[in-house]
């Protein structure tokens, strides 16, 4: 007797479909009108404290109520070890500790406040604002609150170096090429803050010098050799011939402009272009001269305004980047409603492809023709590879059911990605062979993240594109970069991640390559990879990863509780290398489903952004939203299918 359709057992996959459909139709809702997404993008309290100390030090007018709006923002996200972080339940940090102090006391806070004097109290156990990093200090100096003495002389005129000189700023990476050039004026002026509120920080500060703490180890170069020629610049300053040092700032000034970038301000980061509004400043420009007005207003697009009254700066904005990975989610997603509105993403996309200007990079790619994408809305002079790549993707896989036709786009993309490949066979973010390690031995590199050289991430990225768009994997640059991927393999099996915390990013990244390119799933750096993230997995079922793991003792993973973005990346990693039926995956899907919010959508705080190791990371906020929408869907695609195997190069 035949059993009873009521009676069958139900489909495993019927909940699956319940929460694609949910997370599809949250993300739909977050889609602009003009086709794009753009989620909000938060780093630390370094950003919002400047924003702070940005008005006063140009004497704007009084917003009491934007001031407290920030200053709640900041207090709330106070540490409970009385200090700031550089990420969600990190450790102390005591340069971003000054800074939110410093800001929070020009706001108005009572230095004897509980939160202000435990703040105090803690940079005072640890060295005072004396043992902040390079950046601080210069922010200290031009209040007036610190010394110039203890910041590493960097000379204007390094701006008229010579192609073949050994530090010259081609060399550095486009964030630090952005942010130093006008540093390097305000360096030279040594301008002073109109701080009308005529407010210090001398009780942060203890007797003596406090040496710069590197990011990383210390070297005889750093120790000796340019300790020495910082003593010699510092000493020879007095004799810099003036008419050399005018026509440094010129050259430094023109720079600036050429590459100011409209109202998405130089580089399109806050740092460069809150130090453009102050040399502009310092250079005499009056608030309405158009340059300046322009590089004020592209700081103030980037203030968050929340519905509980917080306000916040952001460092930058991720329009492209999370149109491009929401398109990737919404067509993994699948069905009318979710695939047009990946092409309105598209379509979106499309006019920002940057092909008439050849940024910064073709210094060492004059030969490449422009085709890139850039993360932000316009930031012509910096494209970058992992935009574009996972542009090109999109829009690949979109083209054999949308209206749009983008077969030159992607051949441009593509075409201006593998051209910016380096010697080493790896690729890099913006740069080729941006490889001159010894300038993070420079004193004023104590970040430790002057350069940008090949990553596996991004190196994973263009693999993955040049596969889906059909190049063989024993073409000589696909090999060239398949074997750089293998020798960047950790024994363990993983890869470190760059832009992404961080084994699990990395990770997730190779192995989508590894597919993408043919790469058996039996091959045994697939296999070490997939043993690797299975003995990770938390034992809820999740994935999670603290930002502790980019110490310098490399000992890798550094497990934290799971959250939505890493369990998403450690699924699609998984069932990229063709474990779509393992447990593990499972048990990741079901942790996935019990955490969907109510509005279809995850939550998390944690920051699983990557801005610089050890340094600066990011909370991007649509992470939770369209990466495990892509792992849900996914799964069920493969489930429902007839084959095991992942079909695209992400």
């Amino acid at each position: 007797m035949g059993v009873s359709a009521s009676e069958a057992a139900p489909d495993p996959l019927e909940a699956i479909d319940a929460a694609v459909s949910r997370a599809r139709d949250a993300l739909l809702a977050a889609q602009r009108d003009d086709g794009h997404w753009v989620f909000e993008l938060e780093a630390d309290a370094t950003i919002p404290a400047e924003y702070i100390l940005l008005r006063h030090y140009l004497g704007e007018p009084d917003d009491l109520a934007l001031e407290a709006a920030i200053g709640r923002y900041l207090r709330r996200i106070q540490g409970v070890h009385g200090g700031w972080s550089l990420y969600h339940e990190g450790g102390f940090d005591v340069s971003a500790t000054v800074k939110a102090y410093y800001a929070l006391k020009m706001i108005g806070d009572d230095t004897d406040a509980p939160h202000m004097a435990r703040a105090r109290a803690e940079v005072l156990k640890r060295g005072g604002a004396g043992a902040v990093n390079v950046f601080t200090r210069i922010q200290l100096a031009l209040f007036g609150a610190g010394s110039w003495e203890t910041v590493p002389e960097v000379p204007v005129e390094l701006i008229l170096a010579p192609g073949w000189f050994p530090i010259r700023l081609s060399r550095f990476s486009y964030w630090a090429r952005t942010v130093v050039v006008p540093l390097l004026v305000l360096c030279a002026l040594r301008p002073r803050a109109r701080n009308p509120r005529c407010v210090r920080v001398d009780e942060l500060f203890l007797p003596g010098h406090r040496p710069l703490a590197r990011a990383l180890p210390g070297k005889w170069a750093w120790e000796r050799g340019f300790a020495a020629l910082d003593t010699v610049l510092r000493r020879g300053r007095p004799l810099w011939p003036r008419a050399l040092r005018r026509r440094a700032i010129r050259v430094c000034e023109a720079w600036v402009i050429e590459r100011l970038n409209g109202e998405d301000g130089l580089g399109a980061i806050y740092p460069a272009m809150a130090n453009s509004v102050m040399m502009f400043d310092a250079l005499g420009y009056p608030p309405d001269q158009p340059h300046r007005a322009i590089a004020r207003a592209s700081v103030e697009a980037l203030l968050v305004r929340r519905p509980d009254g917080e306000v916040y700066c952001q460092p930058c904005v991720s329009p492209v980047w999370d149109t491009a990975l929401a398109a990737h989610a919404m067509l993994e997603a699948g069905g009318d409603v979710a695939e047009a509105a990946a092409d309105r993403g598209l379509a979106w996309l499309a006019p920002l492809q940057i092909t008439e200007v050849a940024g910064d990079w073709a210094e060492q790619r004059p030969d490449v023709a422009p085709g890139g994408w850039a993360f932000q809305y316009r930031n012509d002079h910096y494209p970058d590879l992992d935009d574009t790549a996972v542009v090109a993707m999109a829009m690949d896989r979109a083209a054999p059911r949308s209206d749009g036709d983008y077969a030159d786009a992607i051949r441009r993309g593509a075409d201006w990605c593998a051209g910016l490949q380096s010697a080493d066979g790896g690729f890099a973010a913006f740069d080729a062979d941006n490889t001159h390690f010894y300038l993070n031995d420079i004193p004023f590199a104590d970040h430790g993240a002057l350069l940008d050289p090949p990553t596996a991430d991004v190196t994973a990225r263009v693999v993955s594109m040049l596969a889906q768009l059909g190049e063989p994997a024993d073409s000589p640059r696909m090999k060239a970069a398949l074997d750089w991927l293998a020798k960047d393999q950790l024994t363990e099996g993983s890869w470190w991640g760059r832009w992404g915390v961080n084994y699990i990013y990395g990770t997730w990244s190779v192995l989508c390559a590894l597919n993408a390119a043919g790469v058996a799933p039996a091959d045994a750096i697939v296999r070490r990879a997939v043993r690797w993230l299975i003995a990770i997995q938390n034992a809820d079922g999740g994935w999670g990863e603290s930002c502790d793991s980019y110490a310098l003792d490399r000992k890798g993973h550094v497990p934290a509780p799971s959250v939505a973005s890493q369990t998403a990346w450690a699924l699609l990693g998984l069932m990229a290398a063709g474990e779509v039926d393992h447990p593990a995956v499972t048990r990741g899907v079901s942790w996935l489903q019990r955490h969907q919010d109510a509005d279809g959508l995850w939550g998390q705080e944690h920051y699983t952004g990557g801005g610089f190791p050890r340094v600066f990371y990011l909370r991007y906020h649509g992470y939770p939203k369209y990466f495990p929408l892509w792992a849900l869907a996914r799964y069920r695609n493969l489930k429902r299918g007839n084959a095991r195997r992942v079909g695209f190069g992400m």
